[in-house]
């Protein structure tokens, strides 16, 4: 889908919004002039370029609170969105209100192949999708009476890292490398340069459905590996055996250069904007001509590569006093060098540190990587990264490298140390030691293509916790495991697994959590997409997918699993094993009758 006369080339993207000011990023086909009009105001912005590339952010201001209302987008006057025709409503910005429930959306990982027989064999109903139809009222749920499946469009939509996959792609993409180079020669099919990033961001947010979703609701995002490349900066052996190759370079700068274009520059509300050095860049030639800064990004992107410190990908949002979002960039601040290894450098880590503060109804922690793994796999992360760092040697060390690379093992738990510096300031902001408990401490993430809700709480039992510990996982949107994973995965999960892995982990020495936790709901591996809801204490989450019903490209949205907190903050009375049992047939009988469906 295009504007007319093919000037408008992808978005418009709805990003940061708040009660006065919201965000909306395109990208054009020629330098220009953009407008956006939103009722009485209208406001503009010229075009920057990065490698023959033209965008634009324009910044509209001085809204009122808890207002809504429809908008347009004008490329040197000439009107490109919506587009005349077009079956979606018109796309609106709607400024958030104080003291109104905030609703968000959150998932991760997510493949662009065809919504057709094909494409859903292959990847399964993309969850995005099939939500976006219904919140346009193109489709109806699979059970009308469930509020939950209800058009209202929430505050916000959070993706949580692999919205594009550099490493592992498409048909379509890998013709369009074809286009311009030898597939036989490295890179191969994964990408190689700012060019081909451009053209795989086209391929995520075009279909015509999931661009209007994403031109009306607001969203924030975060890099995970895929965005630059599987297992990135798992450890000091990976980065060494990647920088030693012919394409790494290319790879990263393209992959970071394009991340601050597309998805970063809309993460940040105006003030923090202003203080970006790329975007004063963009401000100081703002007046003149069109200038390019594909080398001023690539220089900024080939520092922050290396020198990590020097910028910070990692941000906060405040919702009032209901809730903060505090999103962690868990991948490219890593430190990585033997003796010193963190999954959050110093400087990171001190940053985290400073926002996990309670005064807030509820606090939410957004890390692409699960905090909180299923125990039998955090316990075999942790006996790998005490293998690799010598306790049994060098044979050991060179084995446990070995195993982390193989079987991905760098997570949270995979850092000790900085797991376990999290853990205790996850307490003290649940004890009441930083400010008034919040009603619960949530961390969400993606990553693992599967979903659950794990609950926490401390091992020592001297101090009293406040809040409610939990960590949601909502993975992947649309890119499945195969079955022998999702059985790899499920002997992880129960079993045996936690109890071997625990004695593993001790076996190496490693220190015992300051915190314990187990499954609420799940695992599931539907795709799909979770929403959340804040009402004063009490906090709802749900997640979606799409069952394809008559035809492939009209899926309906269906309910996978939903847990709640009541009013008083608590969670809901645990299941009995048999009643777990049942639950887990009865969603088994379900997956089955979906895959028939899907075979079709």
């Amino acid at each position: 889908m295009s504007g007319p006369d093919d000037l408008l080339v992808l978005g418009p993207l709805l990003r940061h919004v708040d009660s006065t000011s919201a965000a909306v990023w395109v990208e054009t086909r020629d330098p220009a002039t953009v407008t956006v009009t939103r009722g009485a105001t209208t406001a503009e912005a010229r075009t920057f370029a990065v490698h023959g590339h033209h965008y634009a952010l324009v910044e509209v201001l001085d809204l009122e609170p808890g207002t809504t209302e429809a908008y347009t987008v004008a490329v040197d006057g000439r009107q490109v969105w919506p587009e005349p025709g077009s079956p979606f409503p018109a796309p609106v910005i709607s400024t958030l209100e104080p003291g109104r429930p905030l609703r968000m959306a959150f998932g991760s990982c997510r493949t662009s192949v065809t919504h057709d027989e094909k494409g859903n064999r292959s990847h399964g109903v993309d969850a995005l999708r099939a939500w976006a139809l219904r919140m346009a009222g193109q489709v109806d749920p699979a059970d009308p009476d469930d509020p939950d499946l209800a058009s209202s469009l929430p505050d916000l939509v959070l993706f949580l890292g692999d919205q594009v996959y550099a490493d592992e792609t498409t048909e379509e993409m890998q013709a369009f490398i074809e286009s311009r180079r030898d597939i036989e020669q490295p890179p191969w099919t994964e990408l190689q340069d700012y060019e081909e990033y451009a053209h795989l961001y086209k391929l995520a947010w075009s279909d015509p459905a999931n661009r209007w979703v994403l031109s009306t609701v607001p969203s924030s995002m975060i890099f995970d590996d895929h965005d630059i490349r599987d297992d990135w900066n798992t450890s000091q052996q990976w980065r060494e055996q990647m920088e030693a190759t012919s394409w790494w370079h290319g790879r990263i700068v393209a992959g970071l250069a394009s991340y601050w274009v597309h998805q970063h520059l809309g993460n940040l509300s105006p003030a923090e904007r202003a203080q970006d050095e790329i975007w004063q860049h963009v401000l100081a030639h703002a007046g003149d001509d069109e200038q390019d800064l594909g080398e001023v990004l690539d220089a900024f992107a080939a520092r922050v590569d290396q020198e990590p410190a020097t910028y910070r990908w990692s941000y906060v949002r405040d919702f009032d006093t209901q809730a903060r979002l505090v999103v962690v960039d868990s991948r490219a601040a890593r430190q990585l060098e033997e003796g010193h290894r963190a999954l959050l450098d110093p400087d990171e880590a001190a940053w985290l540190d400073e926002h996990l503060r309670g005064d807030v109804d509820h606090l939410f922690v957004a890390t692409s990587l699960p905090f909180l793994l299923a125990r039998g796999l955090h316990h075999l992360e942790a006996f790998s990264e005490a293998l690799s760092d010598g306790t049994w040697g060098d044979r050991g060390a060179r084995f446990g490298e070995k195993m982390r690379q193989t079987v991905d093992l760098e997570h949270w738990g995979a850092f000790q140390r900085s797991f376990q510096d999290v853990c205790r300031q996850v307490l003290e902001v649940a004890d009441g030691r930083r400010g008034r408990a919040p009603s619960s401490v949530t961390f969400l993430s993606g990553d693992v293509h599967h979903s659950y809700v794990s609950e926490a709480w401390p091992v020592a039992r001297d101090g009293q916790v406040r809040s409610t510990l939990l960590q949601a996982v909502c993975s992947p949107i649309r890119n499945p495991l195969s079955r022998n994973m999702r059985f790899a995965t499920a002997v992880l999960s129960y079993g045996v697994a936690g109890p071997i892995g625990r004695l593993a982990s001790r076996s190496a020495h490693v220190p015992d959590a300051p915190l314990t936790w187990r499954y609420a709901e799940g695992p599931w591996f539907d795709n799909n997409l979770a929403s959340l809801e804040v009402r004063g204490r009490s906090l709802r989450m749900w997640w979606v997918t799409g069952e394809v019903v008559d035809a492939h490209d009209r899926p309906r949205l269906a309910k996978v699993a939903s847990y709640a907190l009541g009013d008083d903050g608590r969670p809901p009375a645990h299941e009995t094993v048999r009643q777990r049992f049942v639950r887990g047939v009865r969603r088994r009988v379900r997956d089955k009758v979906r895959d028939g469906v899907r075979q079709r």
